[in-house]
């Protein structure tokens, strides 16, 4: 099972012909099992529009028209995200919940970025933001797969394979085989938060659906999981 970000779900179906909505990158994709319309802005700024069972084209373009502010607001806040001066020195990224400052430094044909407690040494030609992402994979690999282990012992479960990816719609996986695949950005996140979704995918290794059942069994394990939920809707999207 997933759990995922707001407006997102994950491609299921065949796209319907591509469109141009008023200058705007426009995918739509029919998804039968999809209960609603559902707009998402990928992280290249192209525009991607779900349809449900028997919906239409036409009805996809008004959905898209209706939500064009929010649309046009979040197209520039990922083109501001993608911006090489958006990793600058003295600009800010979240470290386990809280704001840290970058500090570059250049000396000779390296460069030194430091931000809380983690310092990383590149050659000057590459590229920061790809070197922050490879860091926060391996604090992920340091820190949060050691805490999911230690979460399933605590619970008598046992994860069969934990793999660190870069999802773009979703904060983690847990396969019916029992693999977790974790989002590099959980290392950005408090750490109550990031708890709650290893123990979200935990208890998957018990109900591969998000059954009444389930929500019992990750409620008794992680009683603040709402409020992890809060955060993850209102916070989430601040995350690298």
């Amino acid at each position: 099972m997933q759990l995922e970000f707001p407006f997102l779900r994950a491609p299921a179906e065949p796209s319907l012909p591509p469109s141009a909505a008023e200058g705007l990158p426009v995918q739509i994709v029919l998804v039968r099992r999809a209960r609603r319309y559902i707009v998402r802005v990928q992280h290249d700024g192209a525009v991607r529009v779900t349809v449900p069972r028997g919906g239409s084209r036409a009805e996809a373009l008004r959905f898209l028209e209706k939500h064009r502010a929010w649309v046009e607001q979040e197209r520039l806040r990922v083109g501001e995200a993608r911006s090489p001066g958006r990793w600058s020195d003295g600009e800010t990224i979240l470290l386990r919940g809280e704001l840290a400052r970058l500090s570059i430094a250049i000396d000779g044909d390296f460069r030194t970025v430091a931000y809380g407690d983690r310092t990383i040494t590149m050659p000057v030609a590459s590229d920061v933001a790809s070197s922050i992402q490879a860091d926060l994979r391996a604090l992920v690999r340091e820190e949060i797969v050691p805490r999911l282990h230690e979460l399933a012992a605590l619970h008598g479960l046992r994860v069969a394979r934990v793999v660190v990816r870069g999802q773009r719609s979703r904060w983690a996986s847990c396969s019916n085989s029992g693999t977790i695949a974790l989002n590099y950005r959980t290392a950005q996140m408090p750490l109550a938060v990031r708890d709650y979704i290893l123990v979200h995918e935990l208890m998957h290794l018990k109900h591969q659906n998000h059954s009444l059942r389930f929500w019992r069994l990750v409620e008794h394990a992680c009683p603040g999981f709402r409020e992890a939920e809060r955060w993850l809707k209102t916070d989430g999207r601040a995350l690298f």
